[in-house]
């Protein structure tokens, strides 16, 4: 099958190697950040519970949406090439919207963790029990991948109408428009709502309980803040991209650069909030970065 043509930054003459190098070190950086993190769990038994097994989720999900987008950007910057076969077009997109999903869900799983830890802590333990945390899990994954498989199953064998993808990476919105479609934000929209709601009633839960004690609602606080940032990450990172296209007046690679972004910053930022939130992920994190040094 003939393949597609991505439209790319406009880079100036020169500029190329330099973006590349950009595009390498925010690789790197996501890659040594999430890896870290997915590996300190893994070894650490300490941190076999729900919290940390769903952060090692969405540390994965990260893993995937840049490496979905990042080696691809590199190798437009250092060779100049543009042409993606149709299938590869078709699994980068996949992978692209499979993330922006994911995140959500997984995020969703998480909010719902967090709020039977505030509101019923005395049967945490009974009710998050290990299969429910993996069907928890497994449920984040199975929801995004039905979604995007579904959407995509739609509009697989639909003609194209062009075959340059005005972008630098394959999504949804790209493939589509060569097909003269447009996407909904239905799905996008419900898991907003069912994610909104579940903080609003985590926060209403640390406010009740902070009355009676405020060392409760302090480490409620701190507890639920770094889920609550992480989220708003996402969410900021998305609707600037939405935004950047309502209004024509931006420039194409001003907008290509906000929708890079989004496969860079929270990817990049997730590990050093966690890191930085978790005493005992810190913790565990300095133990085994300590004993690796001494070995060597």
């Amino acid at each position: 099958m003939q393949g597609n043509s991505l439209e790319g930054f406009f880079v100036p003459p020169g500029y190329d190697s330099l973006l590349f190098v950009l595009a390498l070190l925010s690789y790197v950086a996501v890659l040594l950040g999430n890896g870290l993190v997915v590996s300190i769990i893994v070894l650490d038994k300490n941190l076999h519970r729900p919290m940390f097994v769903m952060v090692c989720n969405l540390v994965l999900c990260d893993l995937l949406g840049a490496t979905a987008v990042l080696p691809r950007l590199m190798v437009h910057f250092l060779t100049g090439q543009k042409r993606i076969a149709y299938y590869p077009a078709i699994a980068q997109a996949f992978s692209v919207h499979t993330y922006g999903v994911a995140a959500q869900t997984i995020l969703g799983a998480m909010a719902y963790d967090r709020y039977i830890a505030v509101c019923e802590p005395l049967r945490y333990h009974a009710i998050m029990t290990s299969a429910r945390l993996h069907c928890c899990c497994a449920l984040a994954w199975l929801v995004a991948l039905l979604l995007i498989a579904v959407l995509f199953a739609f509009h697989a064998n639909v003609p194209l109408c062009g075959r340059t993808i005005r972008h630098v990476y394959c999504s949804n919105r790209s493939i589509l428009s060569l097909a003269c479609l447009s996407m909904t934000w239905t799905v996008s929209t419900g898991i907003f709502l069912i994610i909104a709601f579940s903080y609003i009633r985590i926060l209403q839960a640390s406010l009740k309980q902070g009355q009676t004690d405020s060392n409760v609602r302090s480490k409620v606080f701190q507890t639920c803040g770094s889920h609550l940032v992480i989220y708003l990450l996402y969410e900021i990172a998305s609707v600037i991209i939405i935004l950047s296209y309502r209004f024509p007046s931006v420039s194409p690679n001003l907008k290509k650069f906000f929708s890079i972004m989004f496969f860079i910053v929270p990817p990049i930022i997730n590990p050093i909030i966690y890191g930085l939130v978790s005493k005992e992920l810190r913790s565990s994190i300095v133990k085994h970065l300590t004993i690796s040094w001494q070995r060597l």
